[in-house]
């Protein structure tokens, strides 16, 4: 494997490892993390928010990707989605989403041309106790960051919603879930 390198958010060099193989399959479930390039603020407004659940609830219709859980901080997102028949249409997805999102973002800020994100990473997610505790850690992201002190009462994250509609019996597990460490093949 080969290195990257990336600039952190003081300009300084940050070498990275390459990423390893994508796995796909179809209905499978998938981890996806992504952050702005040189670790900026993205989402700095409501307004910006709300532009990129928009745009990830349309990318979702036209790819038939599904979400099951989301969380969106000021400079990076998560997502827990199912793959449709051709998982291959994540790079697709994403793209979408990612040009869309940049082109509204540069527009609003007068920054034309500016790259926006960096490269997404993603894992496939091959075990239960995976998804658990990584749906566990991405509704409860704003509050292990301190921008809340219960992550339902963050508007930008999925745990409300989840809290509302998923079954009593599955939010106590979900919740109860241990995100410190896992012991199975698709640590995170």
């Amino acid at each position: 494997m080969g290195y990257g390198v990336d600039r952190g958010s003081q300009g300084q060099r940050v070498e990275q490892m390459a990423r390893k193989l994508r796995l796909e399959a179809e209905g499978g479930l998938y981890h996806v993390i992504n952050r702005g390039n040189y670790r900026a603020d993205i989402f700095r407004s409501e307004r910006t928010k709300g532009a990129f659940l928009k745009c990830l609830g349309e990318a979702c219709e036209k790819t038939g990707w599904r979400v099951h859980g989301w969380c969106m901080m000021s400079n990076h997102y998560h997502f827990i989605a199912t793959s449709p028949a051709d998982p291959s249409t994540l790079k697709k997805f994403l793209g979408k989403l990612h040009m869309t999102t940049s082109k509204q973002l540069n527009k609003w800020d007068g920054a034309g041309g500016r790259k926006v994100w960096f490269q997404y990473w993603d894992s496939q997610i091959t075990f239960e106790r995976s998804y658990l505790a990584r749906l566990n850690y991405i509704h409860h992201n704003p509050a292990h960051h301190g921008v809340v002190e219960k992550a339902e009462n963050y508007p930008w994250c999925s745990m409300a919603w989840f809290a509302q509609n998923a079954s009593p019996a599955f939010v106590t597990t979900v919740n109860n879930f241990k995100t410190d460490k896992l012991e199975i093949q698709d640590d995170f």
